[in-house]
């Protein structure tokens, strides 16, 4: 299984039901992209002040490397990375993505 773990600093005047659009959108795409496991997002609750400005986030759990490898690729995932970059704070600079084979 492969950990699949973004961390984002968005842009302070986008609403919380926006984010909340982003992150189910990231959920749908669990039922299109093959070997997707699972997926959650939310707010950073850590009480450490170690997030370095990433306040929110999503995990997503791959079967395998080669399922998170045809995700990143997949035309639906393409589409949903735009609409997060456009969203966050200096676009990829405001996104952190760590994996992990657990």
């Amino acid at each position: 299984m492969i950990l699949h773990c973004v961390f984002l600093r968005f842009k302070a005047a986008l609403q919380a039901a926006d984010k909340q659009e982003i992150f189910e959108a990231v959920a749908a795409l669990k039922a299109v992209i093959p070997g997707m496991v699972d997926v959650k997002f939310g707010p950073n609750v850590s009480p450490e002040g170690l997030n370095g400005g990433f306040v929110d986030g999503f995990v997503v759990t791959f079967e395998d490397a080669a399922a998170r490898d045809a995700y990143l690729v997949h035309p639906e995932h393409v589409a949903v990375g735009d609409r997060i970059v456009a969203a966050l704070d200096g676009g990829l600079s405001g996104l952190l993505v760590f994996d992990m084979i657990v």
